[in-house]
């Protein structure tokens, strides 16, 4: 089943607001074989929502529309939608109770523009939306049973409501009798390019219901390997052979299965391993150390690091040697070698990451171009220390360098 996500908003297309609606539904539908073959940005226009509406409907039975339905003028998704598909606009009650209890639980009071988010088209069937004010509208085409859904904008309401309500009355409203499977291997090491054409003989040859998807991030790629079928028993047979098959082709590069983050997998292998981690930092500014700790549950092996952006903190806090400093400079690998060591004598960790580089787009020096960042990992199972130079802008080196740390790791401890 195909599906068209138009996306609502002037704050869109000016580049305030960045859509992560179209994503979230998308991985939502995945699971049953469903596909958003076209994803629409249009601005808070009646004309311009009306033709994207109607241009979807004409080639899709499932069309899903988010933003637009706030109580300020520019948000008129709701009038469109009855020229299209006919009716008025009245007062919902169930909605404005709705309203009014979403505003206590804020402890604010309703003014008159809230209330009009009660206003609904009489053509369409309400489902509550339990965490926000807008309510979700389901219209029904009676000539071809085709569905347009009208969500609210805030990522977190559509996420949820969408998850919980209304992919649950599509796949009920449609059905689905399509097994679908997916398996992920990550690999780092090789380009993107260079790994297509590897795996470029072995890719032709898949079976017409698998499907190969190069999916880059920064410092790996994930390969995921995407199946559908009517007979769920013939398709796991199919995915079976095709994983193996990548996993042996895949052998030099590849880095963990499945699709989790770097960090994740390496707190899973530190949890195995019984191991902690610290890091020290100069370029990277504390990412890694915020990378690892956004996972819930770090702090079983995460114990700490030091931001040492300055050499004072470098020499003061993690004992760098001011001769080292002076002799090769903040940007070295004597200096990051001896940053690992040291905060791994600060925090007692079993597994040290140091970073110092340029990041820019400032700061290079004759034979140091910006990019260029020396990493040191240190571990039980062995030590490494390199000078990568990484291209882009400062975030993009920062990103880099902190996966480039973190990829060093899991490859030494395994």
């Amino acid at each position: 089943m195909n599906v068209e996500i138009i996306v609502i908003g002037d704050e869109l297309l000016i580049g305030q607001v960045t859509d992560t609606n179209s994503g979230d539904i998308a991985r939502m539908l995945a699971p049953y074989g469903w596909t958003v073959s076209k994803v629409q940005t249009v601005s808070d226009n009646a004309d311009e929502i009306r033709c994207a509406v109607e241009a979807a409907r004409s080639r899709s039975r499932i069309v899903l529309t988010t933003g637009g339905l706030g109580p300020t003028k520019d948000d008129i998704t709701k009038s469109v939608l009855c020229d299209i598909f006919g009716g008025t606009l009245v007062e919902n009650s169930e909605v404005l109770d709705n309203v009014r209890r979403i505003f206590s639980l804020k402890g604010l009071d309703m003014n008159r523009l809230t209330a009009s988010q009660a206003l609904v088209p009489d053509t369409c069937t309400v489902i509550q939306n339990l965490v926000g004010t807008a309510p979700i509208m389901w219209f029904e085409s009676a000539e071809d049973g085709g569905v347009l859904v009208a969500m609210p904008g805030v990522p977190s309401e559509t996420r949820k409501m969408f998850n919980e309500a209304v992919l649950p009355r599509l796949l009920t409203h449609f059905g689905h009798d399509i097994a679908v499977m997916h398996h992920t291997l990550t690999v780092s090491g090789i380009s993107e390019s260079a790994l297509a054409q590897h795996l470029e003989q072995w890719e032709s040859s898949l079976p017409a219901n698998l499907h190969l998807a190069y999916l880059p991030a920064q410092g790996i790629i994930r390969l995921r390997i995407d199946g559908n079928d009517t007979d769920s028993q013939r398709l796991a047979s199919l995915m079976a052979s095709a994983v193996d098959e990548l996993r042996e082709l895949t052998a030099d590069y590849l880095l963990y299965d499945g699709g989790h983050s770097p960090q994740e997998e390496l707190l899973n292998i530190l949890a195995e391993q019984h191991l902690t981690v610290a890091t020290a930092e100069s370029c990277t500014g504390g990412n890694i150390g915020h990378l690892i700790t956004s996972i819930p549950g770090s702090s079983r092996s995460m114990l700490g690091g030091v931001i040492a952006y300055s050499n004072a903190v470098k020499a003061n806090v993690l004992e760098v040697s001011s001769a080292t400093l002076d002799e090769h400079g903040a940007v070295s690998i004597p200096v990051v070698e001896q940053m690992a060591a040291g905060v791994q004598r600060v925090s007692g960790a079993d597994v040290a990451l140091a970073t110092s580089g340029i990041a820019g787009p400032g700061g290079a020096v004759e034979g140091k171009p910006v990019g260029t960042v020396c990493i040191a990992v240190n571990t039980p199972r062995g030590n490494e220390s390199r000078t990568w130079h990484f291209a882009g802008s400062r975030e993009q080196v920062i990103m880099r360098a902190s996966t480039t740390a973190l990829v060093t790791a899991i490859k030494l401890l395994k």
